[in-house]
């Protein structure tokens, strides 16, 4: 990559991680320590940053230093049944597939959930602003609070605050979904 493009990238990737974040020409140029004119030539693409100043800028930014000077990939990612970091539960027949976590400025996770008959998942309140989205894929299942759960199958959706007690029980064998769950 020529200086040129570098310079092109950084100025792309700054850019854009300071909208990302929310902040003005002059927040940000506050919390890096650098002159708010040195940061819009940036921007423009008409500096040439130093090492500091991007790390700076990266750490005022909360983003790696990388994030500052590689090329952003559009990031498509296949994960097939049966693939994936899978938790188990102790009291369950419950197994959580975690297919995608927050990524910087995001606030959801989403998991691929297969759950048997059985003792059912109760699960103790998540952190206040926590919301629930479970999709049922297969099978039947009772899921959402603890003291008002609603059946679902396949193709039923349900949202409910996870800041409650809630549970997921299985009334068929091969019980599958697919949850999102939002924090605020």
């Amino acid at each position: 990559m020529s200086s040129g493009e570098l310079i092109t990238l950084i100025a792309a990737s700054i850019r854009r991680e300071r909208e990302r974040a929310g902040l003005s020409l002059t927040e940000l140029a506050r919390r890096a320590g650098i002159a708010k004119s040195t940061l819009s030539q940036l921007e423009s693409g008409l500096g040439n940053p130093s090492v500091e100043t991007l790390w700076a800028l990266g750490v005022a930014l909360e983003v790696p230093f990388s994030r500052l000077v590689e090329s952003q990939r559009p990031d498509v990612r296949v994960i097939r049944a049966g693939e994936g970091p899978v938790t188990y539960s102790e009291q369950a027949g419950y197994a959580a597939t975690l297919l995608a976590s927050c990524p910087p400025g995001a606030r959801r996770d989403i998991y691929r959930v297969a759950v048997e008959p059985g003792r059912p998942r109760n699960s103790q309140p998540h952190m206040a602003g926590t919301t629930e989205h479970v999709v049922l894929s297969t099978g039947r299942a009772l899921v959402g609070p603890t003291d008002d759960p609603v059946e679902l199958a396949p193709g039923d959706y349900v949202v409910y605050p996870g800041s409650l007690p809630h549970v997921f029980k299985a009334l068929e064998p091969g019980t599958a979904a697919v949850m999102v769950m939002e924090h605020r």
